[in-house]
């Protein structure tokens, strides 16, 4: 009887709940720990709680929480500062469609600052298996292959900002360095450009690696400057073709490519640079198991210690569709294979490519664009890998090796607008929202002259691909 007493006088005999009585600070801090089902769970337990789980100012949070800060850019227009933050949120979420546009181009100031007897080209010559970064609000475009398998050996850069809409004018550097190629590496590291091997017009491969700094003058305009990186005596076998991304802010990673005697590798390096970016020590890491030798591939770091390789071409000139993750965590390194039912993907058959691009947007997610097949048909189509799923595998302890994704992982998304044409070994970066993406050049189906046999030419047109649709 005296336990019933007792229970009778507790704080919460009323039928209220202990949670009622938690501050509603506290409750907001608690609810961004929360995955979204557990908070739509606690939005229906009542009407208070209601109101807070859909208050603009929690989604704000948890758009800052899931995509970043940069997600505050998408409202900085005076016309969208009432644009409800769970609609954006849901938006990104369920991302299934692309806006695309061809962009404009203006001629430099000048005339390009040429001179002599010579024509000055006033925009970047078509091409292929080239470089395209996004830095210091700058797009930067160097080397590639050309129509006659030549190399290209220029540097470009486009001054793009943050009032930007649909002109861009391009800038001739002239730095004679890095020498001509096509096929190379180009990553951002800490604001500048790290450029390793590739391969010139007489089939040699390269192994050096280059710093590049571009800075944003208000008076002089833009410059860039090119240095080789002094890397010692232990470097990675030359090769172009190959796959390559930062991993943090002084690491980038490399696989495979095409070596010496057009043999296809399968090997993995790291580069490690000083904190000034003037010295760099390379590693080879050798795991068990690991990808397949192969060329023409990506590699895209997803945030946090991992890094996704998609794609590509193998030993057997087979085209490829294995997704494999490179985890850093835990202070070692480990390639992990990713397993997914080709024939339970809507249009999968249509997954395996070599020469795609594949970038980070917004909302963690893989964004593959084009590339071939096997019979060497280019094409035009958007892929979104989400890996969410997988990475919380690989945070919760030791994951099987491999891993099978129990959700799905791939979506086909729809394009809008002006649709760039079907392409391979184009290049395509992001900028820093992670909404927009630069297509730039490429082989693309075509004739230039009804006798040409191979039916091949290169693109030499800008896009933009849009990849939130704003209402």
């Amino acid at each position: 009887m005296a336990t019933t007493s007792s229970s009778s006088n507790t704080p919460y005999s009323n039928g209220s709940s202990p949670i009622s009585t938690i501050a509603q600070d506290h409750l907001f801090s608690i609810l961004l720990l929360l995955p979204l089902d557990s908070i739509f769970h606690f939005a229906v337990t009542c009407k208070k709680f209601r109101n807070l789980t859909y208050s603009d100012t929690l989604w704000e949070s948890l758009c800052v929480r899931d995509w970043g800060n940069s997600v505050r850019s998408l409202t900085a227009d005076a016309k969208q500062q009432q644009f409800p933050w769970k609609k954006l949120y849901q938006q990104i979420y369920q991302l299934d469609s692309v806006y695309c546009r061809r962009l404009l181009l203006t001629h430099p100031q000048g005339g390009g600052g040429g001179g002599g007897g010579g024509e000055e080209l006033m925009f970047p010559r078509p091409r292929a298996s080239h470089s395209l970064n996004f830095v210091n609000g700058c797009l930067v475009l160097f080397g590639g292959g050309c129509e006659g398998g030549r190399h290209l050996d220029d540097t470009w850069v486009a001054y793009v900002g943050n009032d930007f809409k649909s002109i861009l004018k391009w800038n001739k550097i002239v730095s004679g360095v890095p020498s001509g190629r096509f096929g190379h590496s180009c990553v951002v590291i800490s604001d500048c450009l790290v450029l390793f091997g590739g391969i010139n017009d007489h089939g040699a491969r390269q192994n050096d690696t280059w710093i590049g700094q571009v800075t944003v003058h208000d008076a002089f305009g833009i410059t860039l400057s090119w240095r080789l990186l002094d890397v010692g005596s232990i470097v990675p076998p030359p090769r172009g073709a190959h796959a390559a991304c930062s991993i943090d802010k002084r690491r980038m990673l490399i696989h495979g490519g095409i070596g010496l005697a057009g043999l296809r590798l399968g090997d993995t390096w790291v580069l490690e640079l000083s904190e000034n970016l003037h010295l760099g020590v390379w590693e080879e890491i050798v795991t068990h198991p690991s990808p397949p030798s192969r060329s023409g591939h990506t590699l895209t770091r997803v945030g946090g210690n991992q890094t996704i390789l998609f794609g590509g071409r193998g030993l057997g000139y087979e085209v490829l569709n294995d997704v494999w993750l490179f985890d850093t965590s835990e202070g070692h390194w480990r390639w992990v294979q990713l397993l997914f039912d080709l024939q339970n993907i809507p249009q999968g058959l249509t997954l395996p490519r070599v020469g795609h691009s594949a970038n980070l947007i917004i909302g963690g997610r893989l964004l593959i664009y084009g590339g071939e097949d096997s019979y060497r048909h280019r094409k035009d189509d958007f892929w979104m890998l989400d890996i969410s799923s997988v990475t919380s595998i690989m945070q919760s302890g030791t994951p099987p090796n491999p891993v099978r994704s129990k959700t799905k992982l791939w979506r086909r998304l729809k394009s809008k607008g002006d649709n760039p044409c079907g392409r391979s070994f184009h290049r395509a970066c992001v900028d820093p929202s992670g909404c927009n993406l630069y297509i730039f050049g490429g082989m693309i189906d075509g004739l230039l002259h009804p006798a040409e046999a191979s039916g091949l030419r290169f693109d030499g047109e800008l896009f933009l691909v849009e990849l939130l649709l704003q209402c």
